[in-house]
């Protein structure tokens, strides 16, 4: 029969903490000495049972489960209870490897435990860290308890606005950190924006071209100085539907806009008759569609005093702006909420929400994070 081998409490606890780390089974033995798996084994299966107490026990023997050890005496058992209490206190200090420091956690939650029954100071002593050190610490959890409502805060704006924003719009709703912390704290949630830019094809060939006199410059000093427009396809109703708008570069607001299951003269002369009174020399930019080239538009912007402008064929970055808008409408609802298929009435009602969405609440980081019509107040 082979020798039996008594381990002091200390190697079987820091045997138990080295488990708990994760550290493997062969490593923990050849480290600690520890000839046999089963003992290790069991002491892991005293520590989830709670029965800590089992550790010191004389190799052989055995105490009735749910029973604790057997002591002469009340003061032989606080004798026990003193002991064991340093004894952990010692493997603290020794597995987390550094020196004569307990770990900051494990302080932390010996004082939050013990706080009760004993000073602070008095815990800290035993512990073998000074009070400064503790309180230290405790500021150290409370700032990264800080960092967690930082955090909820800014997932709370993600969620409030889709998912549309990136991280600069996002950093721009909350002032005081910095891009790359709302960057990374974005990523590391993976609440990045899930807005996908979307391509459509251009259709129709132009029967008469106006100039291009806007020319990629997309810049306006004043209100109604110049405006875009252009006709996007809507595949998610019961039919096929489309939105005629206007944009003004200004402030890219939409000024005009309307929906409707034909794209014909008519529907693109109903948003120009909602435009207020222009200033003079407002230039309307739009694409070389029928539409846009036909005698009666031309005529009705005659009469309203609008230069028209219209881009080079198979160019759509000359009409950028108001491209954008169309993308970004049907990425930041449609796709975004995956609605494919629905009702022609509930199209229309997603499209004039978003609108006004879009022109009151939606921020533009070219517009100093505001919203086109707080822009254009604001200007005025």
């Amino acid at each position: 029969m082979g020798t039996r081998v008594s381990y002091p409490v200390e190697v079987k606890m820091k045997a138990i903490e080295m488990r708990m780390a994760n550290v493997p089974v062969k490593e923990v033995m050849e480290e600690l000495d520890i000839r046999n798996y089963t003992q290790l084994k069991r002491w892991m299966h005293w520590y989830r049972n709670g029965e800590m107490h089992r550790l010191k026990q004389p190799v052989g023997k055995q105490y009735a489960f749910g029973k604790g050890p057997e002591f002469e005496s009340e003061t032989a058992k606080l004798q026990a209870e003193n002991l064991e209490l340093k004894q952990q206190i010692e493997v603290f200090k020794k597995v987390r490897g550094i020196g004569r420091e307990v770990a900051p956690k494990v302080v932390l939650q010996l004082v939050e435990e013990l706080k009760d029954v004993m000073p602070i100071g008095e815990i800290c002593r035993h512990l073998g860290v000074g009070r400064s050190s503790y309180y230290r610490w405790r500021k150290d959890v409370d700032q990264s308890t800080q960092k967690e409502i930082r955090d909820q805060q800014i997932g709370d704006l993600c969620k409030q606005n889709k998912f549309r924003y990136g991280y600069r719009k996002i950093a721009n709703l909350y002032p005081g950190v910095c891009r790359k912390t709302v960057q990374r704290v974005m990523q590391k949630y993976g609440w990045q924006c899930k807005v996908k830019v979307k391509k459509r094809k251009r259709t129709g060939q132009p029967a008469y071209v106006a100039p291009n006199l806007l020319a990629r410059d997309f810049t306006a000093s004043k209100p109604m100085e110049k405006l875009v427009t252009d006709i996007t396809y809507l595949p998610f109703g019961q039919s096929m539907m489309y939105l005629s708008s206007i944009l003004d570069v200004y402030n890219g607001e939409i000024v005009a806009q309307t929906t409707g299951i034909k794209q014909d003269t008519d529907f693109v002369l109903d948003k120009l008759y909602q435009l207020p009174k222009l200033p003079e020399g407002c230039i309307l930019h739009s694409d070389q569609g029928s539409v846009y080239t036909s005698y009666a538009y031309q005529k009705a912007a005659k009469e309203k005093g609008i230069t028209m402008s219209m881009s080079r064929k198979g160019t759509p970055a000359d009409n950028s702006p108001i491209e954008s808008f169309h993308s970004t409408l049907k990425s930041e609802t449609f796709y975004l909420d995956d609605i494919y298929r629905t009702t022609n009435a509930r199209v229309i009602q997603i499209v004039e929400e978003y609108i006004i969405y879009y022109n009151n609440i939606r921020i533009q980081t070219k517009l100093n994070s505001q919203s086109p019509v707080q822009y254009r107040q604001l200007a005025a």
